[in-house]
C-alpha cells in the first residue's frame, strides 16, 4: 500500500477534521487566529490525527467523535511544537520560519497555551470520561517528558535507558493516545485497547529514533530544519549516545565537549566542529544502530495488532509502521 493509498483511506474523514480545526481556531483575538492558521497551515504529515481515524475505522467505528478526537490530538501536538521551538530557540520548522521567530517567544507560548485550553474544551464536547482520562494523562506525561529532556541538555552521561524513557514520554505518548482513543471510541475490549496503545507507543518511539538519525544524514531542506540541530542544542539523542559507546577516543571526547558546550554556544560559533562531529557520528556506525533499534520497535508495533481482523485499515496501520523506518533522506 502506497503513501497515497494510506491517505486515501482517511482523506474524506480528514476534511471533517480540518473543518473542526479551522472552527476551533476562530477567536476574537486576531493574533490567535493569525498564528493558529500559520502553524496549522504549515503542512506536516497530520500523522497523529490520521492514526485516530484509522484506528477507529479498523474497529468499525460508525460515529463522528473520531474526527473531534483527531482534531484534539492535532491541537495538543501543535501546542507542544510551539513550546518546543521556544525552549530550543528554533528558527525553522517544516521548512518555514517558526512562530516564535515571526511573532516572538511570548506570543508563541501564549498561543500554545490557547491551543491546549481549546483542546480541553473540545474533550468536554466529546462527552466521554475515558477519552478525557487518556488525553489529560497523555498531556501531563508529554509535559514531564519535555522537562526530562530539558534536564538532559548538556549531559554527557545519559544512558540509552534514560533516553528511551524521555522519548517514550515526550513523543510516543501522543502516538499511543491517538491509536488507543480510536479503539476506545469503538468500545473495544480491554485487551484490544491495550494492543492499540502498544502499537502507538512503539510506532512513536520508532518515529522519533528515525528523526534522531535524520538529524545527521538528511538535507536541511528535506528535513525542514537545520541538520545537526540536536547536537548544536546539546541534546544527547540516541546516535550520539551510541557514538560515545562505540566511537574511538577522539569521537567520544569531541561529542562530550560539544554536548557540554551546546546549550551555551551558538551554531555559528561551532559550525565547523559540528560538521566534523556529524561525520564522526556517521562513521562510528551509530546511525545504523539507531535504525536497527527503530526497526525493532516497528516489528513490536506490528506484532501488537496481529490479532486484529484483516482489513484495509489494519493493513494501513502496518504500512504506516513500515514506512516510518523507510525515511532515510
Amino acid at each position: 500500500m502506497t503513501a497515497n493509498r494510506i491517505d486515501e483511506l482517511t482523506n474524506l474523514q480528514m476534511q471533517g477534521v480540518n473543518q473542526k480545526i479551522e472552527l476551533a481556531l476562530r477567536s476574537d483575538v486576531a493574533l490567535i487566529s493569525q498564528m493558529g492558521a500559520y502553524i496549522i497551515g504549515a503542512g506536516g504529515k497530520r500523522l497523529r490525527p490520521r492514526l485516530v481515524l484509522i484506528s477507529a475505522l479498523a474497529h468499525d467505528y460508525r460515529g463522528e467523535h473520531h474526527q473531534n478526537v483527531a482534531a484534539i490530538i492535532e491541537f495538543i501536538h501543535t501546542a507542544t511544537l510551539l513550546h518546543d521551538d521556544v525552549v530550543d530557540s528554533s528558527a525553522m520548522r517544516r521548512g518555514q520560519d517558526t512562530a516564535n521567530a515571526v511573532w516572538g517567544n511570548e506570543a508563541a507560548v501564549l498561543v500554545g497555551d490557547f491551543l491546549y485550553s481549546r483542546a480541553f474544551e473540545m474533550m468536554v464536547e466529546v462527552g466521554q470520561m475515558r477519552v478525557m482520562e487518556i488525553l489529560s494523562a497523555a498531556t501531563n506525561t508529554i509535559a514531564a517528558g519535555e522537562v526530562m529532556q530539558l534536564l538532559n541538555i548538556g549531559e554527557v552521561d545519559v544512558s540509552v535507558e534514560r533516553y528511551m524513557e524521555v522519548i517514550g514520554a515526550k513523543t510516543a505518548k501522543l502516538f499511543e493516545a491517538a491509536t488507543q482513543l480510536g479503539a476506545v471510541l469503538a468500545n473495544v475490549d480491554s485487551d484490544t485497547e491495550r494492543a492499540m496503545a502498544g502499537y502507538g507507543s512503539h510506532l512513536g518511539i520508532a518515529f522519533q529514533l528515525i528523526d534522531d538519525a535524520l538529524d545527521y544524514t538528511a538535507d536541511s531542506a528535506e528535513l525542514g530544519k537545520n541538520c545537526g540541530d540536536d547536537l548544536a542544542e546539546g541534546k544527547p539523542t540516541l546516535p550520539l549516545i551510541y557514538a560515545m559507546q562505540d566511537g574511538d577516543e577522539q569521537t567520544r571526547q569531541l561529542v562530550r565537549q560539544a554536548l557540554s558546550d551546546g546549550a551555551e554556544n551558538s551554531r555559528e560559533d561551532n559550525g565547523e566542529r559540528l560538521q566534523m562531529i556529524v561525520g564522526l557520528v556517521i562513521k562510528s556506525g551509530s546511525i545504523e544502530r539507531t535504525y536497527e533499534q527503530a526497526q525493532s520497535h516497528v516489528d513490536a508495533a506490528i506484532e501488537c495488532i496481529e490479532p486484529l481482523s484483516d482489513s484495509i485499515y489494519k493493513q494501513g496501520l502496518i504500512d504506516i509502521a513500515q514506512r516510518s523506518v523507510a525515511r532515510r533522506s
